[in-house]
């Protein structure tokens, strides 16, 4: 299987079950295989506001999930990505993080990740 990085609204989208059938089904496959997530997708989950049982639950997921951290080849690659690209510094951090790994990068946010050079991207919603 391919090696994935989840981003925020993916995870979100899955806990609310949001996801069209084949991408809910794909994203299952994903999460069986173990969850990746860059540090700032971490970030993003443990600051959302919500009740204490979804928050239990989303602490369960980050610690069963592989954080990567912001290593000297990510900001390499969100340099390069930012020098050429109008995109925030997070989303460009997730993206960096992809590239660096040899990731494919699954989210919604098409306006943001479509078209980074060498970005493998993935939306579940065309799944």
């Amino acid at each position: 299987m391919e090696r994935y990085l989840i981003d925020t609204n993916v995870v979100s989208d899955y806990f609310s079950a949001s996801l069209p059938t084949n991408g809910l089904l794909f994203m299952d496959a994903v999460m069986d295989a173990g969850p990746k997530l860059s540090v700032i997708t971490q970030i993003e989950l443990l600051c959302w506001k919500t009740e204490a049982t979804k928050e239990q639950q989303v602490k369960d997921f980050i610690s069963d999930s592989e954080v990567f951290d912001i290593t000297p080849n990510v900001i390499l690659h969100c340099v390069e990505i930012r020098r050429n690209k109008k995109i925030k510094t997070p989303d460009a951090i997730i993206a960096a993080t992809a590239l660096a790994l040899g990731y494919t990068l699954i989210s919604n946010n098409d306006k943001d990740f479509f078209g980074i050079k060498g970005l493998k991207y993935l939306n579940p919603y065309s799944k």
